[in-house]
């Protein structure tokens, strides 16, 4: 093959042809100084003072790091080996960005609460885009402050109460359309963004119209008053409702895909929470009234159950941070700018803080777990503020599923699929059938 090399004619338009070819030469004769360029980043922003020493690992490939492997491997395994090989603080490059993966109980707390404001809390722009970008999530300083606690305010026990019944009758009119038929427990649980925006638009419009914010967390951020604006806008109030049920829905949904597994998978169990449900049931057909709050609080098996299921699955594997500033932590250097990830899995299935961690056994919460080795919502200041009302869903869909109606698994395959929270494979279908309500009674 002969390659010849044609001269520039000056005066002359050159044609399509050279066109192609002198955009091809002069891309090959960058592309050596982009490489170097690449490379030169790629150093540069893991250049730190001599004196001062990363965490130990690998940063994997220039630009991919070890993203591919975090997501071909089991994260179990990605994590523990790296644990094993380099100790509780380790590096690593994962979407694009330098990280340090902390499975310390100890570094943990220090990042999310004792040392928080070192570090600020940081997402995908995909979840900003989803969610919205005034939601609580990406928030810091005085605005978040506030945020968190006005909508912490709708989610007290004090503030749930009330809402016993109302879920009760949520449960009721949604566990009959499961009856004998199979169904995607996952899927049966989730509801899309749009048509979230656009109901809670149209609802907020509605209640500024009639000048009553009324009650629940739409009340209070409709009522709230901001320094700047007088008043929260309906885009911080749309952000912030939709925040607010992104977090608690698709957590608590892949929750319950989980408890249904694991309560399915260990029968003695089973049967032994519908013996605590059967018992708060006589006494409330006894008494001829509906469910209650101490009714739910009167339910410690199950709770242990739900402890349980949120330690083994660890629906919340890690949370991003990023720091703010150079910081050290333990005797590592932590540049500015690099992401931090709490490892609430690896905690959570550490054999010296839960023995024989695989193993599902909500006996193990019958004593409170050492401090900072659970933390299945999160902990600090941008801990979850709607754990309360998502266990106290879960306990009642459970009283109801439980007491009224058997589960079978359709398929008896084994596995985890990650589409973000860890589920059963294929969302766990499941066939839904009566129970005999004379032997309830």
């Amino acid at each position: 093959m002969q390659i010849v090399l044609i001269p520039p004619t000056f005066g002359v338009l050159p044609t399509s042809d050279e066109n192609s070819y002198n955009s091809q030469a002069a891309f090959v004769m960058l592309l050596p100084l982009m490489i170097v360029a690449l490379l030169l980043l790629y150093f540069l922003q893991w250049r730190h003072p001599k004196d001062k020493r990363l965490p130990p690992g690998s940063m994997g490939w220039p630009y991919l790091g070890e993203t591919l492997k975090l997501y071909t491997e089991n994260p179990n395994s990605f994590f523990s080996n790296r644990q094993k090989r380099y100790g509780d603080i380790f590096k690593t490059h994962i979407l694009g960005c330098p990280c340090v993966m902390i499975t310390s109980p100890e570094a943990a707390r220090a990042i999310l609460v004792t040392r928080a404001h070192l570090f600020k809390p940081t997402y995908p722009s995909s979840k900003e885009k989803m969610i919205g970008p005034e939601a609580l999530f990406f928030q810091r300083g005085a605005y978040h402050s506030r945020l968190k606690k006005l909508v912490q305010a709708s989610f007290l026990p004090s503030s749930i109460k009330g809402s016993v019944s109302e879920i009760e009758q949520i449960v009721l009119r949604l566990l009959p359309s499961w009856k004998n038929k199979t169904i995607n427990t996952l899927q049966e649980m989730k509801k899309a963004r749009k048509l979230l925006n656009e109901t809670l638009r149209r609802l907020i419009h509605n209640r500024r119209r009639s000048g009553k914010p009324g009650g629940g967390l739409l009340g209070v951020l409709l009522g709230a008053q901001d320094v700047k604006l007088n008043q929260l806008s309906d885009t911080q109030i749309a952000d912030n409702i939709i925040g607010v049920i992104f977090a608690a829905h698709d957590t608590t949904a892949s929750v319950l895909t989980w408890v249904f597994k694991y309560l399915h998978d260990n029968k003695d169990l089973l049967d032994a929470v519908k013996s605590e449900q059967e018992a708060i049931r006589r006494k409330i057909i006894e008494a001829n009234r509906e469910l209650t709050w101490d009714d739910t609080r009167r339910m410690p098996l199950t709770s242990r159950v739900i402890q349980e299921t949120l330690r083994t699955a660890s629906i919340l594997s890690f949370t991003f941070r990023e720091a703010v500033e150079d910081v050290e932590l333990e005797g590592f250097f932590i540049p500015r700018g690099w992401k931090v990830l709490p490892l609430f899995r690896s905690i959570h299935h550490c054999a010296d803080f839960f023995p024989q961690p695989e193993k599902f056994d909500p006996s193990r919460f019958e004593v409170p777990p050492r401090p900072n080795t659970y933390m299945p919502f999160g902990n600090g200041v941008h801990s979850c503020p709607g754990s309360e009302l998502a266990k106290l869903e879960m306990l009642i869909l459970l009283h109801h599923l439980t007491t009224n109606y058997r589960w079978q698994a359709v398929e008896d395959e084994d596995g985890i699929q990650y589409g973000p929270f860890p589920v059963p494979k294929r969302g766990l279908p499941i066939r839904v059938t009566p129970r005999n309500r004379l032997a309830i009674i």
